[in-house]
């Protein structure tokens, strides 16, 4: 009773606290009101809107007021029931879900704005012209023969149609550049790209009427390093007369289904600061699309329907070159006796191209693969051509005007059509909304292999890209200290050039024959040299960023001479293997480690490190001993280090920040042993550790925590997850299965992916060797098949980690013959055929799984996540790399994690995939429920992730990274944490990137950085409370003064997405205004 009465006192007084605060802020609210103009516009001018908006934000206040009221009742509820429960055993049987020490046991819930909620609830009502998914469902996919143009229909005219408005004929040379496929870039730019551009700057010289277009700013740079001021001058006065242009401007032309877009983006503003620096160009577009409607874009398929005609107009393949047309009828060199006959056949495939389109306008491509290398190509594609342009024009009953083009010309002639037709300011051209993903180009022939091959780089990808960010935004933090303290080591260090490099070679990977695991062997080799070299590079920077932010005395940094004082605890000893931790050698001299919380929200999780012995003891940085749970290292399957421990413990980490712990070998040490249970084998040695060898499983195994309960069968693979709220079984099944590859001709390659048909179980004659682990911070199952050893992590802790289930695998089909490995999750959702997959890790596309299509074309990528659900539950399969995605039944989640193919599958490529690696691909299983009342909505064009859901890929995406002392050095003194940030960002707010931006010289930074922020779309429909989630959501609103706590923000303004220009109106902010889904770049400036 008396309890409670002092729980009485204490939440009135907090409430009186609330209400005196929310006066004084709206008290100062009044005295600080910005007087200046804002983004939006101005400022209401009146009293009464002043007021208005002062009721607005008392209501949103005192909203959240009133969860934090419901929060303490909750937690009074819970601290007088377990008062009256008595005291609980002390040390709890921890594997079967104790609470975390470092959180309440009911977590506060999550203050989410309810006008945030909207968002996901009104959109997909907005009006697209056409919808993807409508289109699917409404072609039968019958594969006609559609004559010369295989995959369509004759195209009829008639010719007085252009009678009224001439036909509109914009050519556009070009050169399709792949920075490694068949060589690697750099031989490529040796043997083939340096001489297109060399002969390219001659050539448009020649005559003022010839275009060229360009793509692939890794490529130009290159070049540019290697010529003269009057070679730079003439390239600068043919972009500025309109001859030659560069189109998007990216490093490279990156891959559309396994890159990311925090990697598309930073290519993008690789490739225009580039540009910027070099050429001084700008930019601008919306975004505007032109659909390829033939076959390839090669010569022969882009003047019109018939390849046999527009071969002979690819004037490389004229008689006596090194290759001809495969039609059979060569080009003719265009003289006066055949320039009518051939400008009239051309002109007939422009015509009926020209059908297939809204206006008059027509883009006409030419070109081709590393086309124009040779000076006689230039002649012979630009002269012939100009002739039959000259006979077209000078013959008014043609009614077509006819030029060498650019991409500008094509769609500013389009933007004069719809201007000069537009109804009611109306656009003629529609809107679409969906994707085009799966690719087939001809036949059954889908291109849905590619997003699984050479599996291995796509997980160092992202690991590139989780290291590149940390680096970007600690190294932007210890600069800023760095010139405050004059720290002159660190200044004058190459760390910006290595950063820069390392951008590059992420950027170079983003290649659509590089991510896309569709090159040669020693291609791959190169690029995978180029990841795992920055990889090394990206490590030191983080290690002396953080010591120089985490130093008591900054000027000490200039004394320490060593390498790299802070070591990351995983190593990589080459590009081709797997990342090992590496084992802290242990003394009774306690030694330093840094961990870094590279996410914009505070975080709690469990660190991992090896060390060398059993009596470890880890403090925090006041000193104070903190809980450690201490488990095997195993050498094997079955046999355990004598000489490595490892040891977890929990950490509480500032968004953005560094936490600082130390470590030592210590008598007094107490971890909590790991417990272990091994079936179906056996292990002698058990070193300090308590394990049980048991024949085979008599019950089933069991992990839980306090958010859930997870049951295995015997051989180790999940069948049930219970939700610990309320009690309800879900069978969440695990298995494996295998493909292999079609008894016809054509078989799966890189490219394609041609199965014999449905997969089939992966067999195995007898129960594989299953080793259980019950720990105080984490508890797991493991498994050891031949060919994948698959392990099923539960954390132990009250947040976010501790609501997903974490799987790894570790596969390997090295000694397989045209097989596919995929993990198939089956499950007691209703899904209906229907299922959902990311673009890009930007945004969700519902997907259908149609029975008139082929098995393989029901397979789509999967950059971060795929999910199923039906109107109580949705199950999300959360990815830590992209790979190939299915849902070929109801209930079911299939990811292929690796594929072994023996041949070519005539893409080009000339070789099948047999490069594999032992691959390791991490997971998380998160099964939510659902409260939706009208399952129609469901048919909506768009879904959205939950916010657990966004978080919880986000942390799986960028991990925790731990940092050592080298070797012990008893003077150095480190802070207790960094803590940039004032606190946590909203919840919906993702930091995308912080990133240095480049000065006018070479390899040197300027005193800005792009901040990159993503406002992510999410469904409210989910549960809020107990989430673990420690922040809230405020509109999309942030205050520019309360960022951050250790730095001033001395300016920031609006730019556009790749910083090349910046709006009409820009101008210092104070605060940022982000929509739902919207990503902004702003020029900012520490102090």
């Amino acid at each position: 009773m008396k309890l409670s009465r002092q729980f009485t006192v204490f939440g009135s007084a907090i409430f009186c606290v609330v209400i005196f605060s929310l006066y004084l802020m709206l008290d100062r609210g009044h005295l600080d009101y910005p007087k200046g103009p804002r983004r939006e516009g101005s400022f209401p001018q009146g009293q009464l809107s002043m007021l208005q908006e002062k009721i607005d934000h008392l209501e949103r206040l005192l909203a959240e007021n009133n969860e934090i009221i419901s929060n303490i009742r909750d937690s009074v509820i819970n601290l007088s029931e377990s008062v009256e429960d008595g005291p609980k055993s002390s040390q709890g049987n921890f594997s079967q879900g104790a609470g975390s020490p470092l959180l309440p046991s009911k977590q506060l819930s999550l203050a989410v704005d309810p006008e945030d909620c909207s968002f996901a609830l009104q959109s997909g009502s907005r009006n697209s012209d056409v919808q993807m998914l409508d289109v699917y469902s409404l072609i039968p996919f019958d594969n006609p023969d559609g004559g010369v143009w295989k995959q369509g229909f004759d195209i009829s005219y008639l010719f007085n149609e252009w009678d009224a408005k001439p036909l509109q004929v914009f050519v556009v040379p070009h050169s399709h550049n792949d920075p490694g496929w068949l060589k690697t870039f750099d031989d490529y730019f040796r043997e083939m790209t340096q001489y297109i551009f060399n002969n390219m700057v001659i050539k448009l010289k020649e005559d003022s009427r010839r275009k060229f277009i360009w793509s692939e700013i890794s490529y130009l740079s290159k070049w540019w390093d290697s010529i003269d001021k009057p070679k730079k001058d003439a390239v600068k006065s043919l972009l500025q007369n309109g001859q030659f242009e560069i189109v998007t401007g990216g490093w490279v032309m990156p891959d559309e289904a396994a890159a990311h877009y925090f990697a598309i983006i930073d290519q993008l503003i690789e490739g225009h600061q580039w540009l910027e620096k070099n050429l001084d160009l700008g930019s601008g577009t919306d975004i505007f699309c032109h659909m390829m409607p033939f076959y390839s874009y090669d010569i022969p398929h882009t003047c019109g329907p018939d390849p046999k005609i527009c071969c002979q107009f690819d004037f490389k393949r004229l008689p006596g070159g090194r290759f001809g047309c495969p039609w059979g009828v060569p080009p003719e060199t265009i003289h006066l006796g055949n320039v009518q006959k051939r400008a009239e056949m051309l002109l007939d495939q422009y015509r009926k191209k020209s059908k297939l389109f809204r206006t008059t306008v027509v883009l006409a491509p030419l070109g081709d693969d590393f086309r124009y290398c040779e000076r006689t190509e230039w002649d012979h594609q630009f002269k012939n051509y100009q002739l039959l342009f000259d006979y077209m024009n000078s013959h008014p009953e043609y009614n077509v005007k006819i030029q060498f083009g650019t991409l500008s010309d094509y769609f500013d002639a389009l933007d004069k059509e719809d201007v000069t037709s537009g109804k009611n300011s109306q656009s003629m051209f529609p809107v679409l909304s969906g994707d085009f993903f799966t690719y087939a180009d001809r036949d059954d022939h889908y291109w849905s292999g590619y997003f699984t091959s050479r599996p291995f780089y796509k997980r160092m990808d992202r690991i590139l890209e989780s290291h590149i960010r940390a680096a970007e935004i600690l190294y932007y933090f210890a600069l800023k200290q760095a010139q405050k303290y004059k720290i002159s080591k660190f200044l004058s260090s190459s760390h910006y050039m290595a950063l820069t490099e390392a951008r590059r070679n992420l950027g170079l990977f983003q290649h659509h024959d590089a991510i896309t695991g569709t090159a040669k062997d020693w291609v791959v080799v190169d690029y995978g040299t180029r990841l795992f070299n920055s990889l090394v590079n990206l490590k030191k920077i983080i290690g002396y960023s953080a010591l120089l932010l985490i130093l008591k005395d900054k000027n000490l940094y200039n004394s320490y001479s060593f390498d790299n004082l802070l070591d990351m605890d995983f190593k990589q000893s080459s590009q081709s293997s797997l990342p090992q931790k590496t084992v802290l050698t242990l003394s009774a001299e306690p030694r330093y480690l840094v961990v870094c919380n590279p996410s914009e929200q505070e975080r709690i999780s469990v660190v991992s490190i090896y060390v060398s012995s059993p009596t470890a003891q880890v403090s925090s940085a006041s000193g104070k001993p903190v809980e450690i749970q201490m488990s095997a290292v195993w050498n094997t399957a079955n046999t355990i280090s004598q000489t490595a421990y490892e040891i977890s413990f929990l950490v509480q980490i500032p968004p953005l920040g560094l936490k600082v712990y130390t470590v030592l070998e210590s008598a007094n040490s107490d971890p909590h042993l790991a417990d272990y249970v091994l079936y179906n084998g056996n292990v002698k040695d058990k070193g300090i550790f308590n394990m049980k060898n048991v024949k085979s499983p008599e019950e089933d195994i069991t992990l839980e925590n306090s958010f859930v309960k997870l049951r295995f069968g015997q051989s180790g693979l999940m069948e049930e997850m219970v939700n610990k709220e309320d009690g309800k079984h879900h069978e969440v099944k695990v298995q494996f299965s295998w493909y292999g590859t079609t008894s016809k001709k054509d078989k799966s390659g890189a490219y394609l992916f041609l199965p014999d048909g449905e997969a089939k179980p992966y067999v195995y004659t007898t129960l594989p060797f299953v080793r259980v682990q019950h720990g105080r911070f984490y508890s797991d199952v493991t498994c050891f098949f031949e060919h994948v050893t698959h392990r099923v992590r539960l954390y132990n802790i009250q947040g976010i980690d501790g609501q997903s289930v974490e799987v790894s695998n570790i596969v390997d089909i090295r000694k397989e013959h045209n097989r596919e490995i995929a993990m198939r999750i089956s499950s007691s959702v209703n899904s209906q055929n229907r299922f959902y997959t990311d673009l890009n890790g930007y945004q969700i596309q519902p997907r259908m799984t149609m029975s008139k299509l082929p098995l393989q074309a029901n397979v789509y990528p999967m950059t971060t996540m795929a999910y199923i659900q039906d109107a109580k539950h949705r199950l999300t399969l959360l990815s830590a790399q992209s790979l190939g995605v299915s849902s070929l039944k109801n209930g079911q989640i299939e990811v292929i994690m690796d594929r072994r193919l023996m041949q070519d599958d005539n893409r080009g490529l000339e070789q099948g995939v047999h490069d594999n690696k032992v691959t390791a691909n991490l997971f998380r299983i998160l099964l939510e429920k659902r409260s939706v009342v009208n399952m129609e909505e469901e048919k909506k064009s768009v879904s959205y992730p939950s916010l657990v859901s966004h978080i919880t890929s986000s942390f799986l995406n960028h991990p925790v990274f731990t940092m050592a002392e080298k070797i012990p050095v008893p003077t150095l003194q480190l802070l207790g944490e960094f803590s940039p940030l004032l606190s946590s960002l909203p919840c919906d707010i993702h930091l995308v990137n912080l990133r240095t931006i480049q000065s006018k010289v070479d390899g040197r930074h300027s005193d800005e950085a792009a901040l990159i922020l993503h406002r992510k779309g999410f469904d409210c429909r989910f549960p809020s409370r107990a989430t673990g989630l420690l922040c809230s959501t405020t509109q999309g609103k942030i205050s520019v003064q309360k960022l951050f706590s250790m730095f001033t923000v001395t300016s920031l303004t609006p730019s556009s997405l790749s910083l090349m220009h910046s709006p009409p109106d820009a101008r210092n902010i104070s605060e940022i205004n982000l929509s739902p889904m919207e990503i902004s770049t702003f020029r900012i400036q520490l102090r």
